[in-house]
């Protein structure tokens, strides 16, 4: 009988820089362990997987309204407490580099040389106006139940 990876679920829902960055940490951890990771990215999460560039693509007024008001990227995510009109993402940034930890958008490219499944909910996409143009290449499509198909085989599920 052979032995399987064990497997890892994140449904990555904030678009907080600290819990993202939380979410790759463990994201990563897990790969590094040899589980099967996948990173369900869904509502506000979807931010870190926005090209930090603007993509011309043809939107609706609310649509625009949406990719407007949201981060467009993992190096524009506020935090969760503590943002003070944007300098304490700036000073987290700081301390990490100081102690040499990885940034975000480092740790989500070391996911995906880890072959962590990211995937983006395309439900969420509807909803908020964003295409696959404006989300990272490499990313998977998919709505609740391919994550529910991963998440119950998985031993470790996590909604962050």
């Amino acid at each position: 009988m052979e032995n399987q990876k064990e497997k890892t679920t994140i449904v990555l829902f904030s678009g907080d820089l600290d819990k993202a960055i939380a979410a790759y940490i463990i994201a990563n951890g897990a790969a590094a362990y040899d589980h099967e990771v996948t990173i369900f990215h869904t509502f506000w999460g979807l931010n870190a997987m926005r090209k930090d560039a603007q993509v011309p693509v043809k939107k609706g007024l609310l649509e625009k309204a949406f990719g407007w008001m949201m981060p467009r990227g993992a190096n524009k995510l506020g935090l969760s407490n503590m943002n003070m009109l944007g300098m304490g993402p700036e000073m987290i940034k700081h301390v990490m580099k100081k102690h040499n930890a990885l940034s975000l958008p480092q740790l989500i490219e070391l996911a995906q040389e880890q072959g962590v499944k990211l995937v983006a909910c395309t439900m969420t996409m509807d909803l908020l106006g964003l295409q696959q143009e404006e989300l990272l290449d490499g990313l998977e499509y998919a709505g609740v139940a391919a994550y529910l198909g991963d998440a119950t085989q998985a031993k470790v599920n996590l909604f962050i």
